[in-house]
């Protein structure tokens, strides 16, 4: 019998990591915890918290880019000291940790995907920090540690990028977006039925421990998602104008390649995530964007 804690179960892939867990039958044996129910900077806290559980899902994390690189110690306080207290209760106790992490830790040049041992190259604060904490995991929890990292995130419970394209159509006629930055949107419910997944074949066994890119398969820029957002949605994609990332500065800079390669997944006995138009297109049916868009029609190219 397997004991989840999830961290972070406020937010939006910790509340559907808690709906993975419900689904998949786990949830009488899970304890999900916001962020007023556990603080990963209070070490002795974490430690209570861990103890009994077998799996923890760190998704409690400081995700403000561009507060990070104002405020650096502020993150690192909960990207790289939370997620290192986390390890070493996990390591107290014997419990695997799956902590999430970000393509953040890449540099922004390339052209192919980054595969699992690239040598990370963070070039803005966030991503220093989150990859503090993946260094964390990987110095205490050798065999029991997993690091997934996710990119562009999207899903019904925070706000994201698809959400935010969606609200601005019932405002504006046109919309600028950047077209010159490219990675893997994903899915939040898509991501939470992996870690779930992941989580039991690493207590059965038969996933190494290690890092894992809980990406969508394919890639796009920022323009192609918010125009197959808009097909989705019924709506004209010629209303999207692509501009260049100096249209828009912000205080920390954005990797212009962020794709990650999944080969990893092999390791586990696991394919890769689906695509993310097809991602995009399980989401919009399963009502994700319902409040944006009452009803959906069209669909994404395939």
């Amino acid at each position: 019998m397997t004991r989840w804690l999830v961290t972070g179960a406020a937010g939006m892939l910790g509340r559907d990591v808690v709906a993975a867990l419900r689904a998949a039958d786990e949830e009488p044996r899970t304890t999900a915890l916001d962020r007023n129910g556990l603080d990963i900077t209070d070490a002795a806290a974490v430690r209570d918290a861990v103890a009994g559980h077998d799996v923890v899902v760190n998704t409690a994390a400081w995700t403000n880019v561009d507060g990070a690189e104002a405020d650096e110690a502020a993150a690192k306080a909960v990207n790289a000291t939370g997620v290192r207290q986390l390890a070493a209760a996990c390591a107290q106790h014997g419990a695997r940790l799956l902590h999430v992490s970000t393509d953040y830790v890449f540099p922004g040049g390339g052209t192919a995907p980054w595969a699992e041992d690239a040598e990370p190259a963070p070039v803005n604060a966030y991503g220093r920090t989150k990859l503090a904490g993946e260094r964390a995991v990987r110095e205490l929890l050798p065999a029991h540690g997993y690091t997934i990292r996710t990119a562009w995130l999207y899903g019904a419970h925070g706000p994201n990028f698809v959400t935010t394209m969606l609200r601005l159509a019932a405002e504006r006629d046109e919309l600028e977006v950047v077209d010159d930055q490219t990675g893997q949107p994903t899915w939040t419910g898509a991501l939470a039925t992996r870690l779930v997944e992941l989580g039991r074949s690493a207590t059965a066994g038969s996933a190494p421990p290690g890092i894992y890119h809980g990406t969508a398969a394919g890639r796009a820029t920022w323009c192609e998602l918010a125009r197959c957002a808009f097909v989705r949605a019924g709506l004209d994609p010629a209303r999207v104008r692509p501009v260049g990332s100096d249209r828009y500065p912000r205080t920390a800079p954005r990797p212009s390649w962020s794709v990650l390669g999944q080969e990893g997944w092999a390791r586990a006995g696991m394919s890769p995530l689906a695509p993310w138009r097809t991602m995009l297109e399980q989401a919009f049916a399963e009502g994700v964007f319902a409040a944006q868009v009452p009803v959906s029609r069209g669909r994404l190219d395939p």
